[in-house]
């Protein structure tokens, strides 16, 4: 896979070094604006990447490209996305992989046409650890109570409080808790149990956007509820209860860094199968697969399950009364 980066943010820094351990995967090109020249190039350096470009046109020309991973804020992803596939590119889009259903849905009908690679980036469907907790959860007996709290205190939120507006309290840049932390509860449930049968978001909204909420789904025989908070901290973890036992996910669901099986017999167990520190290293090995053997149908599932995760994002806007600028296009 040859890999062109489209951005230079935060996720591209912390994504870059994990390429050392997937060799197999080319950094063909890095793609930025003209003022951060400078940092592109200080990437380019140190992790070999073999071409800067300030000019996107120029970037989705480049015959050196097969596959673009969109890594910019979650508004463009859309657009950003939809002009790489439109130039014959396969993509990798980070999470959320756009505002709303409308959008993605049209993604992948493009994808389908130009006969392209489509894929969304989110950590947690691809850690080994939460394939394990897959493999689990049908010995809890009768899943009764899923809950995911990820409430994270944003420093940004201080300079929300002040009036300064920066993207991840932006409601024009699709920001929020929401499609921020809670994403990552909302793909772990979504990722054990399929499409939920209803879903209702109270969120805590402050200037048009929402800076924490709490998302319950209905699947029928149990509930499931996903909390995500940038304006206030908690304990972060999560948990599978059944009526033979739980599952106890110790922190964040976008890592899964390791579990407790609780089992109602006693017999505990502390489980941890990950082969790499790295969050982003299962995702981008299995990325480099899929496309590198025309597994179609993984990337078929896996779309699936991302329909599925923002089907469930539109439902809960709308619930909630929350409309982003790409929601009124």
């Amino acid at each position: 896979m040859k890999l062109g980066i489209v951005g230079s943010g935060m996720i591209v820094h912390d994504l870059l070094p994990v390429f050392v351990e997937l060799p197999e995967i080319t950094l063909a090109a890095i793609y930025g604006r003209e003022k951060s020249l400078a940092k592109l190039e200080d990437l380019q350096q140190q992790y070999n990447i073999q071409k800067v470009h300030t000019d996107f046109s120029a970037f989705l020309n480049d015959d050196t490209i097969d596959t673009v991973y969109v890594a910019l804020p979650n508004h463009l992803h859309f657009e950003y996305t939809k002009r790489a596939l439109e130039h014959g590119k396969h993509v990798i889009c980070e999470k959320p992989f756009t505002s709303n259903a409308k959008e993605l849905q049209i993604l992948v009908d493009l994808a389908k046409e130009k006969d392209l690679f489509l894929l969304e980036a989110i950590t947690n469907q691809y850690i080994k650890n939460f394939l394990e907790i897959k493999k689990r959860v049908g010995r809890l007996g009768k899943i009764k109570i899923v809950e995911a709290n990820y409430s994270q205190y944003s420093s940004r939120y201080d300079a929300f409080k002040a009036g300064n507006i920066l993207p991840a309290f932006n409601r024009e840049m699709s920001g929020g808790a929401l499609m921020d932390l809670n994403i990552y509860n909302i793909h772990f449930v979504v990722g054990l149990f399929g499409a939920p049968k209803d879903v209702f978001y109270y969120a805590n909204i402050e200037k048009g956007i929402d800076t924490s909420g709490i998302l319950a789904m209905d699947y029928g025989d149990f509930k499931a509820v996903c909390i995500g908070s940038k304006d206030s901290k908690a304990p972060i973890s999560a948990n599978v209860q059944g009526d033979a036992g739980t599952i106890h996910v110790n922190g964040t669901v976008s890592v899964c860094d390791s579990f407790e099986f609780l089992p109602n017999n006693g017999e505990d167990e502390h489980v941890d199968v990950k082969d790499s520190e790295h969050r982003m290293y299962d995702e981008f090995a299995a990325f480099s697969r899929i496309i590198t053997e025309q597994d179609k149908e993984e990337m078929l599932r896996r779309l699936d399950h991302s329909l599925v995760v923002m089907d469930v994002v539109t439902k809960a806007k709308a619930t909630a009364g929350l409309v982003f600028l790409a929601d009124e296009k």
